[in-house]
């Protein structure tokens, strides 16, 4: 594997295709978790270990169990099943390790089960990646890459956003736009910046 294919699927999968402000996925935790910046890098850290671990683990599952056997349609609840796994062992984990953290995280850490972006990644792989024809080790290692570099993503828009919010709460904005209505517009904004990248790769 060339280090060429390693760097264009972190690229692309971490800004021209941004699984927040272009896919649209995880918005649940973007909006939810990202009025502080500590919980907003605990979740991204959460996520990018979720993210990459189920995405190596479903692949394999997917390439040598579901399509070996003839049972590729069961491939959604397997796949949730793996990722729900793993946050359970992410949420013991925080749990034992930064009691303030998990108080932060809240609700939201036991939602990395639902959250969409992981199971879309998951899936996408599938989808784009997975072939017949090429070689199991091929298909892991661009699946490993690109949930890298979604993870990445994710970890730097929930981040800039989180910053972003913090600031607007010392800033002077009008009473109607305090709040969410104020967010999505920013976030809006970081989508048309980032809609720029396009075409790059």
């Amino acid at each position: 594997m060339s280090f060429t294919l390693f760097a264009t699927a972190i690229i692309s999968a971490m800004l021209i295709n941004n699984v927040i402000l272009m896919q649209f996925l995880g918005i649940c935790p973007f909006l939810g978790v990202s009025k502080k910046t500590d919980a907003a890098i605990g979740m991204s850290a959460a996520v990018l270990f979720v993210m990459v671990i189920s995405s190596a683990i479903t692949y394999t599952l997917y390439d040598l169990v579901l399509y070996k056997y003839g049972i590729p349609y069961i491939s959604t609840i397997a796949f949730i099943l793996v990722i729900a796994s793993l946050v359970q062992f992410v949420e013991m984990f925080i749990k034992k390790t930064s009691k303030s953290l998990y108080k932060s995280l809240g609700i939201y850490l036991p939602l990395i089960t639902t959250n969409c972006a992981i199971l879309g990644i998951s899936e996408g792989n599938i989808t784009n990646i997975w072939t017949e024809t090429m070689p199991y080790w091929q298909g892991l290692f661009i699946a490993i890459s690109t949930a890298l570099g979604t993870g990445l993503g994710f970890g730097l828009i929930i981040f800039a956003f989180s910053s972003i919010r913090e600031k607007l709460e010392s800033s002077n904005v009008p009473d109607a736009w305090k709040g969410v209505p104020i967010s999505l517009v920013v976030a809006g904004i970081m989508s048309l910046a980032f809609l720029g990248l396009a075409g790059i790769i």
